[in-house]
């Protein structure tokens, strides 16, 4: 009892055996190139972020996500722009650096008006005239106001070292208790795209959202090292626009400024440029689109407000952690290596794929929208590492089972047809002598005045050519999925639904018959000169039961069909010849065929048989129409319409008298009386 417990269940020792045999079959500079692709698709499972190509898939995805999980909201009665535009500057005459004396204008405007807090997104980093007249605007500001400050260091396109030292000039000259620095650093991703909070550089004051709400309960600790995403909000509607934003020009005018006091009275005020041409940013809409606006690009100060607006809101975003990410990898690796071994069918393992690629796809936006950061979390990356990982695994079992196959095959190759062969591999149980009843397509075909060419050509020549006729078709029937059963002379034998049977198994034998003649042809240009006329190929096909197997002996064994359906077969491939036809099929298999190539060229009485067969004609390359015609005139014949027969006959004559077939069908068909069939001699 307790030997038979065992059964069916590998030993450690056997599984050991088991894998030393499949490695050295796989050899170590293989094995070597496995181990190497599984640790690159571990570590580009985990870093594809840092990566350049697989960034941009990286970065092109979350701005997917973030665009689509983007919450739409109405305008923000808690920030308002007020910006310099070309208007502005035309109006001034100053374009760069900006017109000082409306900025301190302004700025006394929305003290009085009680603005929460103003942040200026403009660097005062060269001399001008006006400068007192802004210090002195500063020095009278009750409301905390937080200059723009950018360093050489840090930010070299904005601020050369130069206008550096301006800057902190101005900066010392004008700082007070309620006027003080404030960083607007804003970092891009490689792409260009500027997608996170930029870093807390030392000796930089605090990012200018930071600055602002340092001070009240707005404050959140949590943003002053914060460098995950920035979030982005869409407007509700397109008259809705997420931020007010005022003209500079509106606010600095004491007549205009109480216009506008319920967009100042309370919240915090951003200052900037609105140029088309300067300070514009990309952000994850830019390759989305704004669902309601339209707009892609931002400008600077506005990025600012959005993080203003973030950290009011808490909206603060925790990454997964990092033994999450490794595990998602590993699991993304596993799961391809585990694939690639999976024995499964075609559709089957198609399937599987295809959920696993749409869980990859699938996880982060499930991730985002559950409120996590999704930045820097590598779904490209864990495609990439599966896809790695499935290669590498499904190359190293090619390889063995490729040893294994090429000895397998050397041995059974010579006895049997390599499909059977190869299922054989498969089930070695098939290799026992018996045989089975099954529904088959067979195939015979042969080709027209071969025989007589043996009397003429020297054997040398026949046997060239012979073997050139067998490889062309054979390659058809290989190509086309079916069994080859056997050669007789210059005819082949073959079948289709054994020894495993597949839906379209009709569909190809008929394509397989069509293409074995028309390769009979590309055959019949090649002979070289010397070589008599050689006929054409001509082929027969038929569906029905026969007994399929392995039949012989011990010295011996052949994988054939035996029955009526095959005799069937070669009665029809014979039929070409009286019937002036190239392929014969009859309707059993024509029906099961799922073509609309055929038309029908009549009943006929095979030879050796009592029952007609109904067969049909492949020709692809005929017009719908005129195959319909000999549907009609065939129906006509059936139903015993004389007239009609004369008529559609004669219509066909008109077009159709290079056709022989056709022209065969009609003198058969006037010389038959109603649904007789023809009688082949």
């Amino acid at each position: 009892m307790a030997s038979e417990s065992r059964v069916g269940v590998d030993s450690p020792r056997e599984i050991g055996r088991t894998a030393r045999r499949s490695l050295k079959q796989l050899g170590w500079q293989r094995s070597l190139v496995a181990l190497v692709l599984l640790s690159l698709a571990m570590f580009l499972a985990i870093s594809s972020w840092r990566i350049p190509l697989l960034r941009d898939a990286e970065a092109a995805l979350y701005d997917l996500r973030a665009a689509n999980f983007a919450p739409p909201t109405d305008t923000d009665k808690r920030v308002t722009l007020v910006v310099y535009t070309a208007d502005t500057n035309r109006a001034t005459g100053q374009i760069s650096p900006v017109d000082r004396t409306i900025l301190a204008n302004a700025l006394t405007q929305i003290d009085q008006l009680g603005a929460k807090g103003i942040g200026i997104d403009v660097l005062f980093d060269s001399p001008q005239d006006d400068d007192d007249l802004l210090r002195a605007s500063l020095k009278a500001m009750k409301t905390p106001i937080f200059l723009a400050y950018a360093d050489n260091r840090t930010n070299p396109e904005a601020i050369t070292y130069e206008q550096e030292q301006d800057l902190k000039g101005f900066m010392a000259s004008a700082s007070s208790l309620q006027v003080k620095p404030a960083s607007i650093l804003l970092e891009t991703d490689a792409d260009g795209v500027a997608r996170r909070w930029p870093r807390q550089y030392p000796g930089l004051p605090p990012l200018l959202s930071v600055a602002l709400t340092a001070r009240g309960p707005d404050a959140d600790a949590r943003f002053a090292r914060y460098t995950g995403p920035i979030r982005y909000r869409v407007p509700s509607a397109s008259d809705r626009p997420v931020f007010d934003k005022i003209p500079i020009d509106l606010v600095a005018d004491p007549e205009t400024a109480p216009l506008v006091a319920d967009a100042i009275k309370g919240r915090y005020v951003l200052i900037g440029g609105d140029f088309s041409d300067f300070d514009q940013f990309d952000t994850p809409f830019t390759r989305t689109g704004n669902p309601v606006t339209g707009e892609t690009r931002m400008i600077g100060v506005e990025v600012h407000a959005s993080m203003l607006a973030q950290l009011l809101d808490k909206a603060w975003k925790s990454k997964p952690a990092e033994w999450l990410k490794v595990i998602a990898a590993f699991a993304a690796v596993a799961l391809g290596a585990a694939t690639a071994m999976a024995q499964w069918r075609t559709w089957l393992l198609v399937l599987t794929v295809l959920a696993q690629f749409g869980a990859f796809l699938a996880m982060p936006f499930l991730i985002e929208r559950a409120g996590f950061d999704t930045l820097d979390l590598p779904a490209t990356g864990w495609l990439i590492g599966w896809l790695l990982a499935f290669t590498a695994i499904s190359s190293g079992l090619r390889a063995i089972n490729a040893a294994q196959r090429e000895f397998a095959q050397g041995a059974l190759g010579k006895y049997l047809p390599r499909s059977v062969a190869s299922e054989i591999m498969r089930n070695p149980e098939r290799l026992s002598l018996h045989g089975e009843k099954r529904e088959i397509f067979c195939l015979f075909s042969d080709l027209e005045g071969f025989t007589k060419l043996t009397h003429a050509v020297e054997p040398e020549v026949i046997a060239r050519l012979l073997n050139d006729y067998l490889d062309r078709l054979s390659a058809v029937v290989l190509q086309y999925g079916g069994t080859l059963d056997k050669f007789v002379g210059d005819a082949v034998v073959a079948f289709w639904g054994a020894p495993i049977a597949y839906p379209d198994d009709g569909e190809r034998a008929v394509k397989a018959a069509w293409e074995m003649y028309r390769a009979g042809e590309e055959f019949r240009k090649s002979v070289p000169e010397g070589v008599p006329k050689i006929g054409r190929t001509r082929v027969g096909v038929h569906y029905g039961e026969a007994v399929v197997g392995n039949f012989g002996g011990e010295g011996r064994i052949q994988y054939t069909a035996l029955g009526d359906a095959m005799n069937t077969a070669a009665r029809l491939e014979g039929a070409n010849k009286p019937l002036d036809t190239k392929v014969l099929v009859s309707r059993e298999a024509a029906e099961r065929s799922g073509l609309d190539w055929f038309r029908p060229m009549g009943a006929v009485t095979l030879r050796g048989r009592k029952t007609p067969v109904e067969v049909f004609e492949p020709v692809p390359d005929l017009d719908a129409a005129e195959r319909q015609l000999a549907f009609n005139v065939v129906d006509a014949h059936a139903q015993g319409d004389t007239e009609g027969v004369k008529a559609l006959t004669d219509t066909i004559l008109e077009s159709a008298h290079d056709d022989d077939a056709m022209v065969n069908l009609i003198q058969r068909l006037r010389q038959t009386h109603k649904g007789e069939s023809y009688v082949l001699g």
